[in-house]
């Protein structure tokens, strides 16, 4: 599915010489390193404020703290995307509401406001597989009042219209595990925003609530990037751009291939967006016999995500069972990502449409 392999290996003279850095000056945490990353990835996205954190859930959780979000509030999710961002709601103090999504995989607009109430403070705007979700359309909906939040996991170096992603809305939280676009070497996260207020609060209550050592103004928690994985961070965005290009070029030419076949309904990448292709994300019938098919012979393929948010036992007690987002059901059972990653061959890339296509 993914081979980190090949990205290391174009950067670990420049990780070594980094940690080498670190090691000699023992600065693990907050230091010079994380310093450094947070300016140049602000400056990479557009924005004032970027604010190292331990990992995606976290910065998600952060970002809507950092916001004044909690007891009481209302905060609108998209049933289709990974449990944190639900998960984040919920640590933060606050009430998950469900919506649907549309055909795009992308949180609706017209659903949200369907959902919303005199408690909505927020709405999540998740990035889905690599392109952004309808912000501008989402802010018309909600107005001025309610937070956009967005969940840039999945959207490093994508666009809106030239605006990147994590400055699409009021304040957004990322994620950089491995397996991302823009990925550490272990778990690590960051706050995006523009507000010096927000960032303000956000750096404060990831470092137990403090911003002079032993002076506690708020129950905080303990969330910072470490140095050592802002080294590799660091290294890894000079070459973000050049990798994202890469990936997109993967994915025209799987569509080239999967286009005519009336069984795979590929990726549409929605008008504005500069889509950086997280996950290469088709629609097949029988898909669990298809990725099974496919994992026997050794081509990783997978499932994101094989069922919505709201029908995990987790969120049992939401008592909105089958039939409740009837898109993100259908969808999830359709659902499967092929291999996509930079550093993918033509020679793998046919083999995984040669197999598809067999299995179909």
């Amino acid at each position: 599915m993914l081979d980190l392999g090949l990205q290391h290996r174009q950067i670990a003279a420049q990780v070594a010489e980094g940690f080498a850095r670190v090691f000699a000056a023992t600065s693990f945490i907050q230091g010079p390193a994380v310093t450094q990353f947070e300016s140049d990835f602000a400056a990479y996205c557009g924005i004032e404020h970027v604010i190292g954190v331990g990992n995606g859930t976290d910065a998600l959780e952060l970002a809507l703290r950092g916001a004044g979000i909690g007891a009481g509030d209302e905060v609108i999710v998209p049933a289709n995307t990974f449990i944190a961002t639900a998960e984040a709601v919920v640590r933060a103090g606050a009430s998950v509401v469900f919506v649907d999504c549309d055909e795009n995989f992308l949180i609706d607009p017209a659903r949200v406001h369907e959902q919303m109430t005199a408690r909505t403070r927020a709405v999540m705007a998740v990035h889905l597989y690599g392109q952004t979700a309808p912000v501008d359309d989402l802010r018309a909906v909600v107005g001025s009042a309610v937070v956009i939040v967005e969940d840039a996991a999945q959207s490093q170096g994508a666009r809106y219209r030239g605006r990147r992603a994590g400055s699409l809305g009021d304040v957004g939280g990322t994620s950089f595990y491995p397996g991302k676009n823009l990925g550490a070497y272990g778990d690590a996260g960051a706050v995006l925003t523009t507000s010096a207020e927000i960032a303000a609060r956000v750096r404060m209550l990831a470092n137990h609530g403090s911003v002079h050592k032993y002076e506690h103004e708020s129950i905080g928690t303990n969330s910072r990037l470490d140095s050592l994985q802002a080294v590799v961070l660091s290294a890894k965005l000079a070459r973000l751009d050049e990798w994202n290009a890469e990936r997109r070029v993967l994915a025209e030419r799987y569509s080239s291939m999967l286009g005519d076949t009336e069984r795979v309904v590929t990726p549409v990448t929605v008008p504005g967006n500069e889509h950086v292709f997280h996950q290469y994300v088709v629609r097949v019938p029988g898909r669990d016999r298809v990725v099974a098919a496919l994992n026997a012979v050794g081509i990783g393929a997978g499932i994101h995500y094989p069922y919505p948010v709201h029908l995990s036992p987790a969120f049992a007690g939401a008592a909105q069972g089958v039939g409740s987002f009837p898109v993100a059901e259908a969808l999830a059972g359709q659902i499967m990502s092929l291999p996509i990653y930079p550093g993918l061959t033509v020679a793998q890339q046919d083999r995984v449409v040669e197999v598809l296509l067999s299995c179909l």
